[in-house]
C-alpha cells in the first residue's frame, strides 16, 4: 500500500471533477472509461462522479418552483445515486481488505472509528465542496462579502483536505504494521430492498 495514497486518490478525484464539468451530458457519461484498467483508481473515479452527479441533482431538486412531478424524480435518481454511493464505497472497502489480507493486529490494535473507505469518501467529498467553493470567487454577480466568504471558506475546507488526507494515510499505515484492526461492516440499507422497507413489500402484497 503507497503510503501517500491520499495524494493519488485526490488526483484521481480532481481529474474526474474536471471532466464531469467539461462534459456535455455529464449524467450519461461512461464512469469507466478513463481507468477501466484498474480496479482501485477505477473505484475511486466512479465514486467521485456518481457524488458530483448527486451534488447537483441536491442542486436541482431544490429549484423554488420545480413541478412536483420533476421533484420526485429527482428524489428517485437521488436514492438510486446514495445506493450507487454506497456499495462503491463497500467495494472500495473490499479492496482495502484484500490488501491488507494476511496482516495479522498486534494485541493492543484496535477498531477505527470508521473504515478506510468511509474516510476515503469524506475526502472525495470534501474535495467536491472545494471545487464548487472555489467557482463562488469568480461570480460577476455578487458583492465583494460573499466572495470573500467563500474564500475563507475554501481556505478552512483545503486545511480539511489536508488534514484528513493525514488520517487516511496514517490509518493505511497503521492497519498495514498491525496497530489497527480492518473490519468491514455493511451499511445494510433498508430503503431500497423491496424486503425490507414495509411501504415496498406492503405494496407488493396490496
Amino acid at each position: 500500500m503507497k503510503s501517500n495514497f491520499s495524494s493519488s486518490a485526490i488526483n484521481i478525484f480532481s481529474t474526474a471533477i474536471n471532466d464531469y464539468h467539461s462534459e456535455g451530458n455529464p449524467q450519461k457519461y461512461n464512469l469507466s472509461a478513463r481507468y477501466s484498467h484498474s480496479n482501485i483508481e477505477k473505484l475511486l473515479y466512479d465514486k467521485c462522479w456518481t457524488d458530483l452527479v448527486q451534488w447537483h441533482t441536491e442542486d436541482d431538486i431544490r429549484f423554488p418552483g420545480i413541478n412536483p412531478k420533476r421533484a420526485l424524480e429527482l428524489k428517485r435518481q437521488i436514492d438510486k445515486l446514495n445506493q450507487l454511493r454506497n456499495d462503491i464505497v463497500e467495494s472500495i472497502d473490499e479492496y482495502f481488505r484484500q490488501q491488507f489480507d494476511g496482516v495479522v493486529p498486534m494485541n493492543f490494535a484496535e477498531m477505527n472509528t470508521e473504515s478506510p473507505a468511509w474516510a476515503v469518501d469524506r475526502l472525495c467529498i470534501l474535495c467536491i465542496k472545494a471545487f464548487h467553493m472555489n467557482e463562488q470567487l469568480y461570480r460577476n454577480d455578487v458583492d465583494i462579502l460573499h466572495i470573500n466568504s467563500c474564500r475563507n471558506k475554501l481556505t478552512v475546507l483545503n486545511e480539511q483536505i489536508s488534514d484528513l488526507s493525514k488520517s487516511v494515510d496514517k490509518l493505511l499505515a497503521d492497519i498495514q504494521k498491525g496497530f489497527k484492526v480492518m473490519k468491514i461492516y455493511r451499511q445494510m440499507k433498508m430503503y431500497n430492498n423491496p424486503d425490507l422497507n414495509p411501504v415496498l413489500y406492503n405494496a407488493q402484497k396490496a
